[in-house]
């Protein structure tokens, strides 16, 4: 997708939301009042998908959950929001240790990859109404790639062991919606989704995710569900190719603190 279409993309998103936007009285009175949430999560997560270093073949991996608890992945995020009322101000910190094994294919008959990626998000969002708003973030991803790899030679048929190891660091533009709960609600629950990338950073890149919890006094509250990071990035060629077409998912629970 061209630089053209995301900035046709990301004007449409403003006069969307310009015509779109309601104030209620509620959020009116509440406009001048600044609230902070400090929520750290953590998660364990799987990958699907590709991962390509150098010249040699793409590796597929299909980690479930039942892998990821053998080989102790895990990852960490930490949210931090303000917001009052009509408007928002988020970071989300990332940090995801990922391994598996890879898939048997054409050349391939073993081996294994691993995979550290570290993520910063600042977004900034419009509440339209009392459960809908709109955003734009920017991401900055950091992944750091290992791969070792048994690889059967076409003449003669015999194995070698070999490996490799990349890292790279792009930027991601994203576009975000999220439905969540009115303020002060007891009950909270959040159903957040972006895509980016555009050629920019990721030929294209989305994210989902969904969560549900309660807030238990007006400091602390305890929310869990469910996040998917896709990333579909490649660049360079030859000695300097690196290929990372991923999704990477898994359980969260998080723990928020109010003030």
């Amino acid at each position: 997708m061209t630089n053209k279409l995301f900035i046709g993309l990301v004007l449409s998103f403003f006069i969307c939301a310009n015509v779109t936007a309601q104030e209620d009285a509620t959020s009116m009175q509440k406009g001048n009042k600044w609230e902070f949430l400090v929520e750290p999560y953590l998660i364990l997560p799987n990958m699907n998908g590709e991962v390509g270093i150098r010249n040699l073949p793409n590796a597929e991996v299909d980690a479930n959950i039942g892998d990821i608890f053998s080989n102790l992945k895990f990852g960490f995020m930490l949210n931090a929001e303000a917001t009052n009322g009509t408007w928002a101000v988020a970071s989300d910190f990332i940090y995801m240790d990922l391994g598996a094994d890879v898939l048997e294919r054409r050349l391939i008959t073993g081996g294994e990859v691993g995979a550290t990626q570290i993520a910063w998000e600042g977004s900034g969002f419009r509440r339209l109404n009392p459960w809908l708003e709109v955003g734009l973030g920017a991401m900055i991803n950091t992944v750091s790639a290992d791969l070792d790899l048994t690889i059967t030679q076409i003449i003669g048929g015999e194995e070698s062991n070999v490996s490799a190891s990349s890292s790279n660091t792009w930027f991601e533009p994203m576009l975000i919606a999220r439905v969540r709960n009115k303020p002060e609600a007891k009950f909270i629950y959040t159903v957040r989704g972006e895509i980016g990338g555009f050629g920019i950073g990721s030929d294209f890149a989305w994210q989902l995710q969904a969560y549900a919890g309660y807030r238990f006094t007006k400091l602390f509250q305890m929310t869990a569900g469910y996040r998917v990071i896709s990333l579909d990035y490649e660049t360079g060629s030859g000695q300097d190719r690196f290929l990372y077409d991923v999704t990477t998912s898994g359980p969260v629970i998080s723990f928020g603190f109010n003030f």
